[in-house]
């Protein structure tokens, strides 16, 4: 599987990434929400512009979007604006989305870029082309607030995302009971295990789905989403918690394995 490297970070290598969205509707709120989420020491953040009132007046997302860069210096930034029928703050249709797109990657200021899989194909595949001329990673997404679609349909989604050119590949559904996040975490696995050429993003929201945002490194999820402050998702964790726990399972793995290995170098030296 291929590893994304957005500056000095590597997707798809070691323990889940995280990153923090920011959700202020003003640019003060932006910045004020920036220094907050800067002392839990995310791995990358996401500008949820759709939670900003004035995203698509091109002038003030633009001055909005640079003072956010500064203020996050190295930290890479993922821009996204989430349509209301899957989960965000305005209504928009598909030419003023594509031209929103279009507006980030001409800012230069992007390192990551969503993209809904559902807002048509041909515009995914318009972005993914235009977005890698301008060295900016697509994240193809998809979300579903209301259930859990059976697991082939989750893999359909995944691999149509994977085949139009996406970076990374993420879905993020809401389960109606325990099976609905085993349902997920199957496929997830199941996609790392024999299809996946690029990271995936995976998770079951809410509170019954809070165990999908701590266990990629097992089921094949590179990338979860914490909260510092307001939650831009139902289940996000603290992101400073969320980064312990992350870290714990991580090297606990890498005990295991070590221990494992160990064992077998006895064995055989007996």
């Amino acid at each position: 599987m291929n590893i994304v490297k957005v500056r000095n970070l590597l997707i798809g290598e070691g323990r889940p990434k995280i990153c923090i969205p920011i959700t202020g509707r003003t640019k003060e709120e932006i910045l004020l929400q920036t220094e907050v989420v800067k002392k839990s020491r995310p791995d990358l953040v996401e500008w949820r512009a759709d939670w900003y009132g004035d995203a698509r007046i091109e002038e003030k997302q633009r001055e909005a979007l640079e003072s956010l860069k500064e203020a996050l210096g190295e930290l890479p930034l993922l821009v996204t604006f989430r349509t209301k029928q899957e989960g965000g703050q305005q209504k928009i249709d598909r030419d003023e989305y594509e031209t929103f797109l279009r507006q980030i990657l001409g800012s230069g200021l992007a390192d990551l870029l969503d993209v809904e899989l559902f807002m048509g194909e041909d515009l995914m595949e318009r972005i993914v082309t235009a977005a890698h001329e301008n060295g900016v990673a697509v994240v193809a997404s998809s979300h579903d607030f209301l259930k859990t679609p059976p697991r082939q349909e989750i893999l359909k989604r995944l691999l149509r995302m994977q085949e139009l050119g996406a970076d990374l590949l993420k879905i993020a559904l809401m389960p109606c009971d325990p099976g609905d996040v085993l349902t997920l975490l199957e496929a997830t696995w199941e996609m790392k295990k024999n299809y996946a050429k690029q990271p995936l993003i995976t998770m079951s929201m809410g509170s019954m789905g809070v165990i999908s945002r701590i266990s990629g490194e097992t089921f094949g999820s590179a990338l979860t989403f914490g909260a510092a402050g307001q939650a831009s998702a139902p289940g996000q964790i603290d992101a400073r918690k969320l980064k312990e726990v992350l870290e714990s399972l991580h090297t606990a793995g890498e005990s295991t394995q070590g221990e494992a290995e160990s064992k077998v170098v006895k064995r055989f030296a007996l």
